[in-house]
């Protein structure tokens, strides 16, 4: 575990009085220099003569005019407050969002420092999940060496380039311990010398307009000692810390899953009531299900079963014991009824029973007094008493120590559970302030993963990308290749990308065509409801079509309405893989950029906006997009379409006849065959050569390969590719090699 520092060992011990110069927007911070101290050595020299020259006296006493404007440059000008350290970049939280951008931030060598107010990274894990077992899963074995592929089924690693940081290496549990999270986390910070400024509470964040700021102001934390920093970026990475409470009559009488017991003793013959439907709650219901009377779940909305809709967040099986005892009738039931119409009495005997809201307020809130809805109904389901209700509601975002200005609330949908951010991650209400991990969920809540870390592991670093690009011009990350590889490019990102598997929907790759269709430029990972800002955020140019691949559900698949298990769910054939329903690649068509307009006006429930052309390619029950028919010439011929060009590979020979029979070649061998760069070559090309007397024999080309050296130990079967290489050709041929 790495050491605790201090604020003189983050921000140096000059940083206080010595501020550093601000640089103009874009440009990096030079580092400050020392304090320029000025040493008098000895008595100050009389008037006199040195070197033949007059010498005026150093010091003496003040006349009375310089002894007044000294007072009032004192009082009516006081001395300006020292400027606050100074740091480019601020992350808010040592928990893995925090961590994953900080290394980022690290690797670039950018000016940074997390704020964490525990002792130790990850502290959310040292409490939570109450009874300790992760939900997300730790596959260590795939049958694969591709360590990218693998990434897609190890769902608690953080990206780094140390291999020993897998989180594999630290459980060989498939559901893990949350005590291995926190060791994890612990060894990611100091095996890779993160700055963590550890024991220190951010107690209030407010904004200081600033025109020379990178972002027109600079972000100001105060921290619990009163100790203020300044930072031109700020990155929220706190998560949902806050326990989510429904007000409702008697709602004081309900246990929170923060501070419920754990130990299943104290709930031996109890009839328990657990609020809340989520698998914090079904996580409490497992852990006393074996020694309670009974176990009544109230939420308002039916159970949401993660493999009906396909999200992480909702019940995952692990924890759904308790919908095998409701089903097979075994005392334990759910119910759904919205909160605020009930509310709950305490008897004499300290029991608790539910009633209605109204029937509370018509007896004057006197417990004895309330009418009880099996007084009207005796056979209403909740009529018996319970001795434990539990509060297990989730979790919301701490507005609390952002100060208004920010404008992190919102009055929507999740005004309450997640600040206020655009699909780039930045806060709508202030430039410069990004939010990072579980707390940007609401840019893809209960469609993709970004709420937990093999999903905003990914998102972090497009956040990353973007401020690279916004503050210190390093364009978006990309490769360029000639248009002949495109097929070949999408395909192996589709087969192996763990950001395009895990936040299908919401990154996407973009390539980028070349004039022409000569070649194209890759990206990766891109959010897709920012695409009509692809220019600015990335500094590339799509000026002649784009092509954005995405993964994606089918469109009538996921719900908790639906039936996943259905006869014929999977679709095989080419011309239906528009039907697909499992996972399957998504590629959309651009002759022009998209605008806001378009993104804004999308179909609903589409990803991105719609497309010149579209082209899905058929589900795989391996996630193996490789077959030769099935997938990859499909995707040739949607390619070849869009660009209007021949994305085949083609012997010298065939260059050859186009090149005599069409006025336009394709760009294989335009790029090969007229640059003297053919094809390799073949056991059967160089027997066709032999026959046709390019050669004087077939066995003379053996033997001079022999010689040569060239094509050594050569077994394999005819028409198999060789190592590249000039073809052998004698001296007396008077044949041209094609």
């Amino acid at each position: 575990m790495r050491s605790q520092q201090t604020s003189s060992e983050v921000f140096g011990p000059w940083s206080r009085l010595h501020p550093k110069p601000r640089p103009a927007p874009g440009q990096p911070l030079p580092r400050s220099p020392g304090p320029q101290a000025v040493r008098v050595r000895g008595p100050a020299r009389p008037v006199g003569r040195t070197m033949g020259l007059p010498v005026a006296r150093l010091w003496g006493p003040p006349g009375p005019p310089l002894t007044v404007a000294l007072y009032l440059a004192l009082t009516l000008h006081p001395a300006r407050a020292p400027t606050p350290p100074h740091r480019d970049y601020c992350v808010l939280g040592a928990g893995p969002a925090g961590l994953q951008m900080a290394y980022f931030l690290h690797r670039a060598g950018r000016d940074y420092t997390v704020f964490e107010r525990a002792p130790g990274p990850g502290s959310f894990f040292t409490r939570y999940p109450r009874h300790r077992r992760l939900i997300s899963i730790n596959k260590r074995y795939t049958g694969r060496a591709n360590a990218e592929f693998n990434l897609r089924h190890d769902w608690n690693s953080l990206l780094s380039h140390d291999p020993r940081l897998l989180f594999r290496h630290y459980s060989p549990a498939y559901f893990p311990d949350a005590s291995d999270m926190v060791r994890y986390l612990g060894d990611f910070a100091s095996r890779l010398g993160l700055h963590v400024l550890y024991n220190t509470t951010i107690a209030h964040v407010t904004l200081n307009k600033d025109r020379q700021a990178w972002n027109g102001h600079y972000f100001i934390l105060t921290d619990h000692k009163g100790q203020a920093y300044q930072c031109s970026v700020l990155l929220v990475a706190t998560g949902l810390s806050v326990p989510n409470l429904v007000d409702f009559p008697g709602s004081e009488y309900a246990e929170g899953y923060e501070s419920v017991s754990i130990d299943p003793k104290d709930f031996v013959g109890q009839n328990v009531l657990i609020l809340g439907r989520g698998n914090s709650a079904f996580e409490t219901a497992e852990n006393i299900l074996g020694v309670t009377n009974f176990i009544h779940m109230l939420s308002r909305s039916r159970v949401r079963l993660s493999w009906a809709t396909h999200y992480v967040g909702d019940l995952r099986a692990i924890n759904n014991g308790l919908l095998d005892t409701y089903q097979l009738k075994s005392l334990d039931g759910l119910l759904e009824s919205d909160l605020t119409d009930l509310a709950i009495v305490k008897d004499h005997e300290g029991k608790f029973h539910i009633t209605l809201k109204f029937y509370w307020e018509e007896g004057n809130q006197r417990a004895d007094a309330i009418t009880l809805p099996q007084d009207d109904s005796d056979n209403f389901a909740m009529r018996v008493a319970y001795d434990r209700v539990i509060r297990c509601l989730g979790w919301n975002f701490d507005f609390s120590i952002f100060n208004k200005s920010l404008k992190l609330s919102s009055v929507g949908e999740f005004s309450k559970k997640y600040p206020l951010v655009r699909g780039s991650y930045e806060s709508k209400g202030s430039r410069g302030l990004f939010v990072l991990g579980t707390a940007s969920h609401s840019v893809d809540y209960r469609k993709s993963a970004g709420g937990f870390i093999h999903g905003f592991r990914y998102t972090v670093r497009a956040v990353h990308r973007l401020l690279e690009h916004r503050h210190h011009g390093v364009a978006w990350p990309s490769t360029e290749h000639p248009i002949t590889q495109l097929t070949s490019s999408i395909l192996r990102r589709v087969n192996e990308a763990s950001g395009l598997y895990q936040m299908f929907s919401v990154l996407a790759d973009v390539v980028l065509v070349k004039e022409n269709a000569t070649a194209f430029e890759y990206l990766e990972e891109f959010p897709t409801q920012v695409l009509a800002q692809l220019e600015t955020i990335t500094g590339r140019q799509a000026r002649h079509g784009l092509f954005a691949i995405n993964m994606e559900y089918g469109r009538n698949f996921s719900g908790p309405d639906k039936d996943v298990f259905f006869y014929d769910r999977s679709v095989g054939h080419t011309e239906d893989a528009w039907q697909s329903n499992f996972l399957h690649p998504v590629i959309y068509y651009y002759r022009h950029l998209p605008t806001e307009q378009d993104v804004r006006f999308r179909p609903a429930d589409w990803p991105l906006p719609r497309p010149t052309a579209i082209h899905h390619i058929v589900e795989d029950f391996l996630t193996d997009w490789t077959a030769p028919v099935g997938h990859i010439l499909p995707l040739r011929r949607f390619l070849e379409n869009c660009l209007d060009t021949d994305l085949r590979s083609f012997y010298a020979e065939s260059c050859f006849l186009f090149a005599l029979t069409r006025q336009k070649l394709p760009p294989f061998c335009q790029q090969g065959y007229l640059r003297t760069q053919g094809l390799v070559g073949t056991e059967s090309l160089r027997q066709h050569r032999g026959e046709s007397g390019a050669l004087q024999d077939h066995a003379a080309a053996d033997r001079h390969r022999e010689d040569s050296g060239q094509w050594p130990g050569y077994h394999g079967p005819v028409g198999h590719p060789q190592a590249p290489g000039p073809l052998v050709q004698p001296l007396h041929s008077n044949k041209e090699e094609l």
